[in-house]
């Protein structure tokens, strides 16, 4: 344990843990990237977009379809009276 800890600060351990994971000078939820790497990322977060898109599109249908299946019932049963 480093002479700087504090048992009533909650985050005391967690900044431990970073500090000495991370060497000095980095920053550890932001890594350098270079241009090439951050148009990549970019592509393939908008394949993910589009296939979750199209997922979406066919979730809309298909709850639809069962509304219209839902109401068809509805329509065909026999009402008491």
């Amino acid at each position: 344990m480093s002479a700087d800890f504090n048992p009533a600060d909650p985050f005391a351990l967690f900044r431990q843990m970073m500090q000495s994971a991370t060497p000095p000078g980095a920053q550890p939820f932001l890594p350098p990237m270079s241009e090439e790497e951050i148009d990549r990322r970019m592509a393939e977060l908008r394949v993910v977009e589009t296939w979750l898109t199209m997922n979406l599109g066919a979730l809309s249908m298909q709850l639809r379809t069962l509304e219209m299946q839902k109401a068809a019932l509805a329509a065909l049963r026999p009402k008491s009276e």
